[in-house]
């Protein structure tokens, strides 16, 4: 009894470590790790993910905060370093590009946009594949060259899958709303005896 209890302590303290290096993304990914505990939409997310993948021909998805570079959901597949590493560069490739080359005057400063896209095709038969989300989001896919020659059906189940995660992001949004005015309500009718107003006679 006592050595399953041992055994529960030590699953709980691995859990909550992650080993990091300064030479490689290790960092990043237990920053990933760490932020998607603190995401409670996190299953909604990895289930339209395997959705979006398995219909689409997709080896593997990410979905990336672009500044930080962390992602903050994948499909059930397990991450490898250094496919989450090229994602990684892939971003960095794509903002600084866009950042030389992009928008001008008002517009500068904003590299990152809905209508940035990239296509990256690697050495060993797989393709890159970088999507905006929303203002923050980009969808990041590994492609087998042969399932990518049906780019439309994989850019019509991409349509499908935006829409659904900003519709799951407004729903957190009214909620948290409704909670808000809820509890304003809540302290209005504490400051009134009776839950009444009184005013002058």
């Amino acid at each position: 009894m006592l050595g399953m209890k041992l055994l529960e302590v030590l699953r709980q303290v691995v859990d909550g470590f992650y080993l990091t290096s300064i030479y490689d993304h290790s960092i990043f990914e237990a920053f990933s790790k760490v932020v998607q505990k603190l995401i409670p939409q996190l299953p909604t997310l990895e289930n339209l993910l395997n959705i979006f993948i398995s219909n689409s021909g997709i080896e593997k998805a990410f979905l990336f905060d672009v500044v930080s570079k962390i992602y903050i959901a994948t499909d059930s597949t397990p991450v490898d370093m250094q496919t989450y590493e090229l994602c990684c560069n892939m971003i960095d490739v794509v903002i600084d590009i866009s950042c030389i080359y992009g928008l001008k005057g008002e517009e500068a400063g904003t590299p990152y946009d809905k209508e940035s896209m990239a296509i990256i095709k690697l050495n060993n038969a797989t393709v890159l594949y970088l999507k905006e989300v929303t203002k923050f989001l980009a969808l990041v896919c590994f492609v087998r060259d042969e399932s990518f020659e049906r780019k439309g059906l994989i850019d019509y189940n991409f349509h499908c899958f935006r829409k659904a995660i900003q519709e799951v992001f407004e729903v957190r949004v009214k909620v948290l709303r409704s909670r808000k005015l809820q509890s304003q309500i809540r302290r209005n009718r504490r400051a009134t005896p009776n839950g009444t107003l009184h005013g002058p006679l």
